[in-house]
C-alpha cells in the first residue's frame, strides 16, 4: 500500500528534522519527504495536520511474560499494548520460563510475535546457562538465531572470573552485553530504597551502594575486556554519574533508566503502595532529579518502560511479598512528553531517548524516518487529553500507579513497516 502521510509535524531526531511536511510510503519502507516520487498514487492519505509524526517507539524493556507465565500475559497482548502505546520495537530480557538460553527459544518467540499485531520483538539471550550464573551460554548460537545481545537480567553471576570471561567471550562475538548494576549480597532481602521511608515503614531496603558498588565492578571489566556493555535502569544519581565518566573516559558503555524513575520517589511507597514496588527501588527525590539530568545531558541515553504485567493477586500480599514490577508499555509516551512539558527536555531529545537512542544502543537501523528505511512511525495528538484507564488498558497486567494521571499527547495511529497496527477511535 501506498501511504500519504500529510502535512504533520514531522520530528525525527536522526535527521536533525522538525518541520511540518508530507511524507510518502511505499512497499513498507519511507520513500520521500517534502516531495511525491515520480509516478507516486497514495492508496490511502492521512491527514496529520495538528499531529507530531514520530519515528516508532524502540523499548530496550519488556517482559512479554510467554513462554511460562501466560497467566500474567502473552505476546498477543502486550504487543497490542505496545502498539497502542506507539512502540513498534520491543527487547525482551531472557528470563522466560524456560529461560532463553537456546536458539529453540529465540525461534519460538518470534514465530508467537509474527502472528502477533505487528510490532516487532528482538529477544536478549541469556549470559549463563539457565540464567543460573555458573556456566557460559553458547552466545554465538543465540546470536545466530536472533538474539540482539546477552544479559543475565536480574539474576546474579556466580563469580567477577565468570563474568570477566563471559564479556570476553561475548567481545570476540561482537555482542553487547546488557547488565543490570546490583550486587545481590548488599541488596540482600530489600524491597525499597533504604532510607527514611523504609525506615519509618519497616521494610528491609537497598542502598545506594548495591547499584554504585555494581558499577564498580562491570566498568572494570569493561575497561580490563574492552566489552560493549550497556547498563540497564540506573536508579541513584551517584550511579548516573559513575556511568558518565566511564564513558568520558573512552569506555563503550552505555545506560538506560526506567521512565517511573524519572517521576516517582520512595515517598510513593509511603501508605504500602504495592504499585510502587519494582526493582531497582524508587530512590530519594535527589537521585530522581539527577536520572533527569543525566538524560537531559546524554549520559542515559534511552528512556525504556521496564514493562512487567502481573495478575492482580500479585499485588495483593503484604508489601515485601508482592511481587515487583509494574505494567509500563502504555505510559512510556506519555512520560516521556511530560519531561517535555516540565522542561526537563525539549521534544527532539525527548523523542532521541525512545527512538534513536535505543536503536543506536542496539545497533539497528531503527528510530528514523530517513528515506529508504522501514517505515515503523507514529501520529500523536499532542494536545489529546489522555488518561489511562483499566478498561481501556490493553496490556493484560492493570499493575501501573499511573492509571488515572492526567496526560497531554494521544498516539492515533501506529504502523509497522507501512502497515496501520493501530488506530485510536475519536472517542478513545
Amino acid at each position: 500500500m501506498r501511504l500519504l502521510i500529510e502535512q504533520g509535524r514531522v520530528v525525527d531526531p536522526a535527521q536533525g528534522l522538525d518541520r511540518v511536511t508530507d511524507l510518502f510510503i511505499q512497499g513498507g519502507e519511507v520513500v520521500a519527504l517534502d516531495t511525491p516520487p515520480q509516478g507516486f498514487t497514495p492508496d490511502r492519505r492521512i491527514d496529520a495536520r495538528g499531529h507530531l509524526v514520530l519515528p516508532g517507539l524502540v523499548d530496550l524493556a519488556a517482559r512479554l511474560r510467554e513462554p511460562g507465565d501466560e497467566n500474567k500475559a502473552t505476546i498477543a497482548s502486550e504487543t497490542r499494548a505496545a502498539a497502542s502505546g506507539g512502540i513498534t520495537t520491543l527487547v525482551c530480557p531472557p528470563d522466560t520460563h524456560p529461560p532463553v538460553d537456546s536458539p529453540a527459544q529465540i525461534e519460538l518467540i518470534h514465530r508467537r510475535a509474527k502472528q502477533a499485531c505487528g510490532v516487532r520483538v528482538h529477544p536478549l539471550g541469556a549470559l549463563t546457562a539457565g540464567l543460573q550464573g555458573r556456566q557460559l551460554s553458547d552466545m554465538a548460537a543465540l546470536k545466530r538465531a536472533g538474539a540482539v545481545g546477552m544479559s543475565q537480567a536480574l539474576h546474579p553471576v556466580e563469580s567477577p572470573m565468570l563474568l570477566r570471561r563471559a564479556l570476553e567471550y561475548a567481545t570476540s562475538h561482537d555482542i553487547t552485553v546488557f547488565l543490570h548494576p546490583i550486587d545481590h549480597a548488599l541488596a540482600g532481602a530489600g524491597c525499597v530504597h533504604e532510607g527514611r521511608v523504609a525506615t519509618r515503614l519497616g521494610l528491609p531496603g537497598i542502598p545506594e551502594a548495591a547499584e554504585t558498588t555494581a558499577l564498580g565492578l562491570l566498568l572494570a571489566l569493561a575497561a580490563q575486556t574492552g566489552a560493549r556493555i550497556h547498563l540497564c535502569r540506573l536508579s541513584t544519581a551517584r550511579g548516573a554519574a559513575l556511568v558518565a565518566r566511564a564513558a568520558a573516559d573512552g569506555l563503550a558503555v552505555t545506560a538506560d533508566v526506567c521512565a517511573h524513575q524519572l517521576f516517582l520517589t520512595e515517598a510513593d511507597v509511603e501508605d504500602f503502595n504495592a504499585l510502587c514496588h519494582v526493582l531497582p527501588p524508587l530512590r530519594t527525590r535527589a537521585d530522581r532529579d539527577g536520572l533527569r539530568r543525566a538524560v537531559a545531558e546524554g549520559h542515559i541515553q534511552a528512556i525504556c518502560s521496564d514493562h512487567q504485567p502481573h495478575e492482580a493477586d500479585a499485588k495483593l500480599a503484604p508489601f515485601p511479598a508482592t511481587e515487583a514490577g509494574l505494567s509500563a508499555l502504555e505510559t512510556l509516551l506519555p512520560l516521556t512528553l511530560r519531561l517535555v512539558e516540565e522542561g526537563v527536555l525539549p521534544l527532539t531529545e525527548a523523542v532521541r531517548r525512545i527512538t534513536r537512542g535505543p536503536a543506536d544502543i542496539l545497533g539497528m537501523p531503527l528510530g528514523t524516518l530517513s528515506p529508504g528505511t522501514r517505515a515503523d512511525l507514529i501520529l500523536v495528538d499532542p494536545q489529546r487529553p489522555y488518561a489511562p484507564a483499566a478498561e481501556r488498558w490493553y496490556s493484560a497486567g492493570h499493575n501501573s500507579p499511573f492509571l488515572h494521571w492526567r496526560f497531554r499527547g494521544r498516539v492515533t495511529h501506529t504502523l509497522s513497516g507501512g502497515r496501520v497496527i493501530h488506530e485510536t477511535a475519536a472517542r478513545e
